[in-house]
């Protein structure tokens, strides 16, 4: 028996190995490294069945991983070979064949990467065993078992090898790797994108084992490409000069319909896959790489001199394995001459672009600037006092009379003492609000209890305002809370404070002066109107407003603050699916920021009968920035 450390810098192992510590990274190698053994088979005039067969079976904190061929298999020395590392011991350095294990860390990284293993290897009626695994000093070991023996029926039946063939094993035991459920190892398999060749030309299957039995058995992984147009080929040769000398490549482009492709990662739909050989090197727009009008574009392109010049020893793929190596000369010019077949039709992508109606954001981009309407619909009514949130010119903003509120508590200020049950009453009016629900949200310390709890109460009664009731004890003084009812874009508001120098006796609410049907009339000046509203800032909508002047605006009709999809600097930040970009929300900070603060501005001057007054508008203005501004950008955060 033979044990020592892996013939090369430790230090570099563990650098590839952390890079690997994912499952569905180690199955790309292990499957391209049975690819490849049948590949040279096929090369050599054999014929091969091309089987792949992965077992996973899945523990609580960690895996265990077989990848099964019946290709060449390898002979001792050449199993023990495999330990050595870098681009100089790979078969396709040394001419034996187009293999993509140029660097020679494939295997290596796969099992160091997510634990320790094994690979089995039958060849010529003789069994290789080599084991990887780490010391207690954390160093990169291997044992050979001090050489091959000949194989038996029992292993043959074990490893289900019939005459040639090889079997890696991993055990995940990295902390750090996740361990994914069955059915997402097979997703991950048949979108990756360095897999798609392999998948199209070999019979991949999954077994899922647990305690040692077959649980379920997937059928034949594949590829499922997106429906689309062909746009370019299939195929269509091309011939680019580099140096002096014409290569051949072909291209194949595509527009997906009716389907969103996925951007980036190894299971990116969109992009151009690059296959060389059996191999696929990259996926990549080249030039236009993240740029406005690729978003649904996809295709490949092959082009067998970047193998070659690999086996040759160019470093055609970047150091990391990620992709190609896009200062190598011959790349740059497959680069250059991909992209300007390319150009054309990103450009009529792009332009599609330009006259998009409506865009979108992500639901966690909605979901802060739905959250940043409210709060400044809230504050225009409880710190600036815009009472009446109406279009222009319909009615007061500011202060004054208004129509009867549909929804409002009977006082908005509760001072309480505590260990004292007291009653908080909200009225509802359901003709106002047309239906619905009223939905109460609160904020209050654990010393306050509200009885009955608040939930969601319908409000389709018969006509005539209603009194939702709840009874608050406060157990401890100094102590404060907040609660805000709102239904559709009515909300009111009420802040409850519990103090020992209360008044003993409960204040009576403020009258009410019924008004016709019942109704209470409008409130007076002598009654704070600043706990109930309407929202001013209602929504938003990405929109083309048919001019490229606007970013933003405030539409007072619809309540809405509309982002301009015309406006070039708006446009820049859109993808050709209509989307704006999340990594741009500092753009939707300063816009909404802006049309917010104008629109206060204004109907404060307005209110204050200075409506006309550019100076006193401009001022105001800027207050309110300096006030908000920081909230507003900590909203987008």
């Amino acid at each position: 028996m033979t044990v020592a450390a892996i013939p090369v810098d430790q230090r570099v192992i563990g650098i590839d190995s952390r890079r690997f510590a994912s499952v569905e990274k180690a199955l790309v190698e292990l499957i391209t490294n049975s690819d490849d053994s049948y590949s040279r088979e096929e090369g050599s005039g054999e014929p091969a069945s091309g089987r792949i067969e992965i077992t996973y079976e899945r523990h609580l904190s960690g895996a265990i991983i077989e990848v099964t061929d019946q290709a060449e298999g390898m002979s001792f020395a050449r199993a023990s070979s495999i330990l050595s590392y870098g681009g100089a011991h790979s078969p396709l350095s040394r001419g034996e064949g187009n293999a993509r294990g140029y660097f020679g860390r494939g295997l290596k990284q796969a099992v160091f990467g997510l634990g320790h293993g094994w690979i089995e290897t039958v060849r010529d009626g003789r069994l290789t065993r080599i084991d990887l695994f780490r010391d207690e000093a954390a160093g990169y070991l291997f044992d050979d078992h001090g050489g091959d023996r000949p194989v038996t029926e029992a292993d043959r039946h074990r490893l289900g090898i019939e005459e040639n063939g090889t079997r890696a094993t991993v055990v995940v035991d990295n902390p750090n790797a996740t361990i994914s459920h069955y059915r997402t190892v097979v997703r991950a398999i048949a979108d990756n994108v360095y897999l798609r060749e392999v998948l199209a030309r070999r019979p991949v299957s999954l077994v899922h084992v647990r305690a040692g039995r077959e649980i379920e058995r997937s059928d034949r992984v594949r590829f499922q490409e997106p429906p689309a147009q062909v746009l370019i080929g299939p195929d269509r040769m091309e011939t680019l000069t580099c140096q002096g000398e014409t290569y051949d490549y072909s291209v194949t482009l595509k527009r997906a319909l009716g389907v969103d492709l996925t951007l980036k990662g190894d299971e990116r739909t969109n992009g151009l896959v690059v296959v060389s050989g059996p191999a696929v090197l990259d996926c990549h727009f080249f030039e236009h790489e993240n740029q406005v009008g690729t978003e649904y574009l996809f295709g490949t392109v092959r082009c067998a001199a970047l193998i070659e010049k690999l086996g040759q020893g160019q470093p055609i793929i970047s150091d990391e394995r990620e992709g190609l190596n896009h200062k190598h000369p011959f790349v740059v010019a497959l680069s250059q001459a991909v992209s300007k077949i390319l150009s054309a039709y990103v450009a009529i992508e792009r332009e599609k672009l330009r006259h998009i109606e409506r865009a979108s954001t992500s639901d966690r981009t909605g979901h802060m600037i739905d959250q940043l309407l409210r709060r400044m619909s809230e504050t225009a009514v409880r710190d600036l006092g815009i009472a009446d949130p109406s279009p222009p010119g319909e009615g007061p903003v500011h202060g004054g009379p208004r129509a009867a509120d549909p929804m409002r508590f009977t006082t908005p200020f509760y001072y309480r003492r505590p260990g004292h049950p007291f009653r908080i009453s909200l009225l509802v009016d359901p003709d106002v609000l047309d239906g619905g629900a009223v939905q109460i949200e609160h904020t209050l310390p654990a010393s306050m209890h509200l009885d009955p709890e608040p939930t969601t109460t319908a409000i389709d009664q018969p006509a005539g305002v209603r009194r939702l009731e709840w009874t608050v004890v406060a157990d401890a003084p100094h102590t404060r809370g907040e609660i805000t009812a709102r239904s559709g874009r009515y909300w009111a508001w009420c802040e409850v404070v519990a103090s020992d120098e209360a008044s003993h006796s409960h204040p009576a609410a403020p009258a009410q002066h019924a008004g016709r049907n019942g109704r209470p009339a409008s409130h007076t000046g002598r009654r704070s109107t600043r706990d109930h509203g309407a929202d001013l800032f209602a929504g938003y909508e990405l929109r083309h407003l048919h001019n490229e002047l606007d970013r933003a605006v405030y539409s007072p009709d619809e309540r809405k603050i509309l982002i301009n999809t015309g406006a070039p600097t708006v446009q820049l930040y859109l993808d050709g699916r209509g989307h704006f970009r999340d990594s741009a929300r500092l753009l939707l900070a300063e816009l909404f920021l802006d049309v917010i603060a104008g629109e206060l501005a204004y109907r404060l001057v307005r209110g204050a009968g200075t409506g006309d007054d550019a100076e006193a508008y401009r001022q105001a203005k800027q207050n309110i920035i300096r006030r908000y501004g920081a909230d507003v950008h900590r909203s987008f955060a």
